[in-house]
Order: structure tokens, then sequence, then C-alpha cells
């Protein structure tokens, strides 16, 4: 079989509002990110598994506020006034402070800053209460702030998903891929993600287009994928 070179090229990915399915799994936490002006103590916390959409939610709520965006494991090193300037800031994967002692103190000063007059957006894959912080200020602040969750995606927002990364990487697919790739795969969008990479790299390398077929072969495969 012929192979081709696959080239590791930059796939764009969108974070805009009309490119965010709306269901049940997520509806309730763009509800809560679109009532951010009545958010108690001005912050919410937004608490899902990797690749469940806060990245997504996170950008959605910076346009419509033109917040700030920082990752916790940035903290240590940042310039908290300078962030806090414009008002609003997002934190997204914010456990990743815990145990640094540097990017708890700089999370606390940058949530005092920011409650005082702006909003804060926090994303986390668990509760803070789970994070480990040492820093009994920081935590207590956090615990006592709003969650709001995102669940696993159901069949609907899986689907749309994958069509929406197919559609990223150009590649076109046969009507019938994505209810067969529903049906058998990780119910993740980190997943989703992981499994049209690895299509698209395998279909490059090979030489072959993207089908149900392909798909049958990587899912039923116990390998890493890309």
């Amino acid at each position: 079989m012929i192979r081709q070179l696959a080239f590791d090229l930059p796939v764009a990915e969108t974070f805009r509002r009309e490119d965010f399915f709306i269901s049940p799994a997520n509806a309730p936490a763009l509800a809560a990110i679109d009532g951010w002006q009545a958010w108690p103590s001005a912050k919410m916390l937004v608490v899902g598994p990797r690749g469940s959409g806060k990245t997504h939610l996170a950008h959605i709520w910076a346009q419509q506020t033109g917040a700030a965006l920082v990752r916790g494991a940035a903290l240590a090193d940042a310039d908290i006034p300078s962030l806090t300037a414009a008002g609003p800031v997002a934190v997204e994967d914010a456990e990743t402070v815990a145990g640094n002692r540097a990017a708890e103190a700089a999370f606390f000063h940058l949530h005092n800053i920011v409650t005082q007059g702006a909003a804060l957006l926090v994303t986390a894959t668990r509760p803070p209460r789970d994070w480990g912080l040492t820093l009994p200020d920081l935590a207590s602040r956090l615990m006592a702030a709003p969650l709001t969750r995102l669940d696993a995606p159901d069949d609907a927002l899986l689907s749309a998903v994958l069509v929406k990364l197919f559609s990223d990487r150009q590649i076109v697919v046969p009507p019938n891929l994505i209810p067969y790739m529903v049906l058998r795969m990780e119910r993740s969008l980190a997943a989703a993600r992981q499994l049209v990479a690895a299509l698209d790299a395998v279909a490059l390398a090979q030489g072959r287009p993207v089908t149900r077929q392909l798909a049958a072969d990587l899912i039923g495969r116990d390998v890493a994928y890309p």
C-alpha cells in the first residue's frame, strides 16, 4: 500500500458562540455563563471532565465580557495588575495551582481584585475541595463560589462535535460514519478529538479516505491515539 507523508499541520479550532452546540448536557452551564451579571460574589466555577467544553465556554464568556484568559499553571509568573486591568478574568485548568505556593498566592490576589469590581470565571475538572489547595483563604473563597457542571456528552452533542472536528480538518465523511462512531467510541469530547486526529493521520499516511471501515479499524484497536 502506498504511504504518504503525514505533516503535523495546525488545525483551526474555533470557539465562537455559533459553534457551540447546545444540548441537555451543557445547557445549564451555558445559561450560567449567560447570566454572569447575577453571579453571587461575582464568580462562577465550571466543572467538567477534560474535553467537555470548558474552554469553549470560557471563550464565549470572554467574547461577551472582554475578559482576559489565563491558565492556572501560568499564574505563578503572571503580572496580576496587568491581567486584571481590563476587569473580568477567566482562569482555566485552575486546579493546576494546587501545591504551588506562588500560583496559589497569585490566584488569591487575582480573586480579590477581580471580584471587587468585575467578575471571575474558573474552570476545572474537579470542585475546589478536591484540588489539594494549601492556602486556606483561597480554598475557602473558591469553595464558597457557585458551581455549574458540564455533563458527559449525549448522542446529539457528540455527533455535532464530531461533525465540527471533521469540518475543522476539511474532511468530508460518509453519512454513516458519525452514527457508527457515536455508538462505539468513548463518550467524551476529548476522545472525539483524539479519534478524529487519529483517523486523519492514518488516512493521510495510507492514502485512503476516512470511512466507517477505517473508524472500525481504529476503534477496535487497543492503541493510544495521537
